[in-house]
């Protein structure tokens, strides 16, 4: 079960959660403190709803730790997964603006930690400390301009294109070095990766054994994978 409990960790005393947030990266150490007082956290484990489709928001929420998948149902019911965000990631600031219903669910895909800023509070700091606001925007450009490169590649892209190209996403993000590559702790299911980029599970899975009969990767169990030829993946 969740829980609530305030930032009061010695992390966030000493500013070390906030501070490491994309969005609070221009703000002084004492500008720093003051975001931190206004923090509450919360905890979801894996498979937990932190956010519902149609809801009201009452808080910006930013990801300490852990991953979360943001997602909705299509028409005939399907899941449509529109991002990952893991550690310094936000969401919720839309909402907490213009006052509409979420669009989109979010899961957490395991242990997560995530803290919480109420309406109020946000508002405030976009007043006081307008370096947030440009920052927001400047990730929410972002957002949008890898949502539009999404919906295009699934036009006009193949599926070896798709889900090489999410396999490199993974590498940058998730991979370690490893003697013969890198692996990558993958965040999603087959199910999920093929809701990622609009295919079928057996269609990923067949492709990912031919990925790995040419020598490019090699599948661990059904979590892990190491990329042995990045250059392949590229190309």
């Amino acid at each position: 079960m969740s829980e609530y409990k305030k930032c009061n960790c010695d992390n966030c005393l000493h500013k070390l959660c906030v501070e490491r947030v994309p969005i609070f990266s221009g703000l002084n150490s004492e500008e720093l403190s003051k975001v931190a007082t206004l923090i509450v956290k919360k905890q979801y484990e894996k498979g937990e709803l932190i956010i519902m489709e149609e809801s009201y928001l009452e808080n910006l929420i930013i990801i300490d730790k852990g991953k979360v998948k943001v997602f909705r149902y299509t028409i005939e019911g399907k899941e449509q997964i529109l991002y990952i965000f893991d550690h310094g990631d936000f969401f919720g600031e839309k909402n907490l603006l213009n006052n509409q219903q979420s669009t989109y669910n979010v899961e957490a895909l395991e242990t997560t930690c995530i803290c919480m800023i109420n309406k109020n509070d946000f508002q405030k700091l976009l007043i006081n400390y307008p370096k947030i606001g440009i920052k927001i925007i400047e990730e929410l450009c972002s957002r949008m301009d890898k949502i539009e490169s999404s919906v295009q590649n699934m036009g006009t892209k193949n599926i070896e294109w798709r889900i090489n190209s999410l396999l490199l996403d993974f590498a940058e993000r998730y991979g370690k070095k490893h003697p013969n590559g890198v692996i990558v702790e993958l965040p999603l299911s087959r199910e999920g990766i093929a809701n990622y980029i609009g295919t079928a599970r057996e269609t990923v899975s067949r492709k990912l054994s031919v990925l790995q009969d040419e020598g490019v990767i090699d599948m661990i169990g059904n979590k892990q994978i190491l990329i042995r030829d990045i250059d392949a993946l590229m190309n």
